[in-house]
């Protein structure tokens, strides 16, 4: 039976098989305190969701209801989540017996978002070495300030769920039920964790095409960086250009808006108000992990935050939102538009059309099931809750961000379940939903060439 799934399926159950086995492990008697709050099991199927699809919206703190059994369980869901559970699958398949079937491998491609089969195993093998190594080393760097803080046990524990999470981009923390806030100006906390969520949020492409670049330039004789980056590709060009201009220009606009807000950043000095913003700026790329209440942010920041969760980080990775080249294709069409020209062109080549196709349905159909469930959390939800908070809710959810103006736990059965959806559908992709119910190509459609006539806009 599941050899009839296709692969679109088959990747859409893998995440919901994830789940089910994790609610039900999170709602045993064995991963709670003795004097954990009192919970159901929507509850635990709640934070489940948001573990695997990596969000960190939960209806109750990890800190307050799961033991350590339950934590382990939670860092196990939020790598699993993270990384996938088809190419956890495959590597240990690839480990034992050394190959895979062409449906396994055509599976394997869409989870990992490669448009090819090349070098599949390869891949797979260094996207797991890039993932343990970058979050070993942020794990050993938190470790200065926890051991100390904590003790050696619970301090080499704390580190390596907050490197799990950060890296993939989860922002669930077992330190208390205030997020980050503790943390808010220090540095080693902020830009360890700061590091971890751009580092999952680039896209394991990305890394492996700068690892490469890196490796031309200490083998090069004469080193020079333009050659040892001439093979570097448009994709990874495009997301690290997107994710600068992003960081820098989020960074100084919140603390811009923020600066003179006692409630936020006013009572800082200069250098900390600017490390805040710049949490706040890469914490909003899916990530999830806050440093301020953002209950007490102005509207406008709440708005920019807003924009900055949908963008999200690089295709590819562990991170969430529509992702930056998909911003960037409908930011470049919109800039050809503009200039009168025909074709949409990046670092000098053309852009093939499917993909700005692709960029603009996953767009138009993520504001489809953005404003619907926005719209139906509004209706089941009383008017005393603003419709300000329930659009920062919807977007943190749907974008797979996990920040929230302190309503997640207020909310009712139906909006809970409203937010599942939402964290579901944003983890698997709003296109991967849409071919999920779509019917089979029909080849003689597809072939069908029809006469062209302009259409008057305006």
């Amino acid at each position: 039976m599941i050899n009839r799934l296709s692969v679109t399926q088959k990747l859409v159950l893998s995440f919901a098989f994830v789940i089910i086995v994790g609610s039900i492990l999170l709602s045993l008697p064995i991963s709670h305190y003795a004097n954990s709050p009192e919970t159901s099991y929507l509850d635990h199927l709640f934070n489940a969701v948001s573990m695997v699809c990596v969000t960190g919206l939960s209806v109750v703190p990890v800190s307050k209801a799961y033991n350590g059994f339950g934590q382990i369980i939670s860092i196990l869901l939020i790598q699993t989540g993270g990384l996938g559970l088809v190419s956890l699958i495959a590597f240990s398949t690839y480990t034992l017996k050394n190959k895979l079937g062409l449906s396994d491998q055509d599976l394997l491609q869409s989870a990992l978002s490669r448009d090819n089969q090349k070098d599949l195993k390869a891949y797979l093998f260094n996207v797991y070495k890039i993932t343990f190594s970058i979050e070993a080393l942020a794990a050993l760097v938190i470790m200065t300030d926890f051991i100390p803080r904590f003790g050696l046990g619970h301090g080499i524990f704390n580190s390596l769920f907050l490197a799990v999470s950060a890296f993939c981009n989860a922002g669930f923390d077992n330190l208390g039920t205030n997020s980050l806030q503790d943390y808010a100006t220090n540095p080693t906390i902020n830009l360890s964790v700061a590091f971890l969520i751009m580092s999952g949020g680039l896209g394991f492409a990305v890394w492996i095409d700068l690892i490469q670049m890196i490796r031309r330039y200490i083998k090069d004789r004469p080193r020079n960086w333009k050659l040892a980056s001439r093979p570097f590709s448009n994709q990874s060009r495009l997301v690290l250009i997107s994710t600068s201009c992003l960081l820098l220009g989020g960074t100084l606009l919140a603390w811009f808006l923020e600066m003179d807000n006692s409630k936020t950043i006013g009572t800082l000095n200069v250098w900390q108000q600017l490390l805040v913003s710049f949490f706040q700026t890469v914490t909003m790329r899916t990530a999830g992990f806050a440093t301020i209440s953002y209950t007490n942010a102005n509207f406008t920041s709440n708005l920019l935050f807003m924009i900055q969760m949908f963008i999200g980080g690089g295709p590819g990775g562990t991170a969430g939102g529509l992702k930056t080249t998909t911003f960037a294709l409908l930011f470049l069409a919109f800039h050809t538009m503009l200039r009168g020209g025909h074709d949409i062109e990046c670092f000098q080549r053309k852009v093939a059309e499917d993909s700005f196709r692709v960029a603009f349905v996953t767009f138009m159909l993520a504001l489809g099931i953005y404003v619907t469930g926005t719209t139906v959390i509004a209706v089941i939800e009383p008017d005393t809750i603003s419709l300000q908070k329930i659009m920062y809710e919807t977007a943190s959810a749907m974008a797979t961000v996990g920040l929230t103006q302190d309503l997640t736990t207020h909310l009712r059965v139906g909006s809970k379940i409203v937010l599942m959806i939402l964290m579901y559908a944003g983890r698997v992709g709003p296109m991967t939903i849409a071919l999920l119910f779509a019917g089979k190509v029909n080849l003689q459609e597809k072939m069908r060439t029809l006469p062209t006539e302009k259409i008057m806009i305006g």
